[in-house]
Formats: C-alpha cells, structure tokens, sequence
C-alpha cells in the first residue's frame, strides 16, 4: 500500500499535490480538511477554519491524534483495489504523521514564499470566508497553525514538519516543476 501523508502551509500547493497523484497516477486523494468541513455541514454549522481546528481537536481528544488518518483510511479501505495508492492531505497535528508512518507511508511537507501563498489564497476562486483575510491576518493565523498550543490535541504544524520526510518548496508557480519534483521524491 502507498499512502502519502501531505502538509505544508496554506498556499502552497497541497491539493494540487492530491490532485495530481489522482489524476496522472490513480490514487485516491482525500483532504482531512473536507471530511472535517462534511461533518461541519451535517451538524449545521460554518465551515471556516476555526470551527474546523475545533472539530478536529475535538475527534482527536476523543479518539486519538491521528483520527482525521483513520477517517481517510475508512474512506480507503471498501474501494482500495481501484486506486494504486492514498494521498491525504492537510496533516496539521503530529499525530497524523505518526499515523502515515506506522502505515508505511511517507509525508511530505510542502511551502512557499508567504507572500506567493498569500496571492494564491486571494486568488482561489471557492472564495471560502477565510481566504478574505488581510495578509496581517494570514500571517497571524498561520503563527497559530504552526506553534503548540500545550495541548496535543491541536494543531502543531511544526511538529508535523519536523516528522516529514519529504520537504518541496513551491515557489516558483511552475505547477508541471512541481509535479515532476513530488513524482521524482516518490519514484513514480
């Protein structure tokens, strides 16, 4: 089985990671940030990224840190003979990384230039809430995606980098460079 663990910061090209892998090579891509924002909806409430940081905590207290793995890997198992592997991204916690270890997966850790990803995220055109910041709000609300919190339940995105295996920086914008790099580190 491939599984591939995908983090990084927002911007810098992990769904186009997920994405491509599905695409070019048949696999599955699963976004822990979908499952989170699904469940959301079901229960009627906003989707932004504050009620998904909660959410996730929340599963993780309950059910361990790498639930939001064990979710996509749930997703996997009933149709993995159509897919040649799995892709997840956003791991934000450390526990997630643990988890697509001990899967024999490998994570990648994926950035950018700040301001490269910031004109990414302006310029999405799902237009989510929170892609309407200021950059002075980008900036702050990465700085508490990345730094522990003291309760391991949260997200620890410096902790996942220090656990990956993989490390690309994406910012040239040449998404075929990008790919080829993510293929090459892969074998594939």
């Amino acid at each position: 089985m491939k599984v591939l663990g995908i983090s990084g910061t927002n911007g810098a090209g992990k769904d186009s990671i997920g994405e491509m892998l599905a695409t070019r090579h048949g696999w599955l891509f699963i976004s822990v940030s979908q499952i989170l924002r699904d469940e959301l909806s079901k229960q009627g409430l906003p989707t932004d990224r504050h009620h998904t940081h909660r959410l996730s905590a929340q599963w993780r207290r309950q059910s361990g840190t790498g639930v939001l793995i064990d979710k996509a890997m749930q997703i996997y198992e009933p149709q993995k003979d159509r897919y040649k592997g799995l892709a997840i991204s956003s791991l934000r916690n450390p526990g997630e990384a643990d988890e697509v270890h001990k899967l024999g997966g490998k994570v990648i850790w994926i950035d950018a230039d700040i301001n490269i990803r910031y004109a990414r995220v302006k310029a999405r055109q799902h237009g989510r809430q929170e892609d309407k910041q200021s950059f002075e709000e980008f900036v702050s609300d990465e700085q508490h995606q990345m730094h522990h919190s003291g309760d391991g339940a949260t997200l620890n995105m410096s902790a996942v980098k220090q656990k990956a295996d993989i490390f690309i920086d994406n910012s040239n914008d040449n998404i075929e460079k990008l790919f080829k790099e993510v293929e090459e580190a892969l074998g594939i």
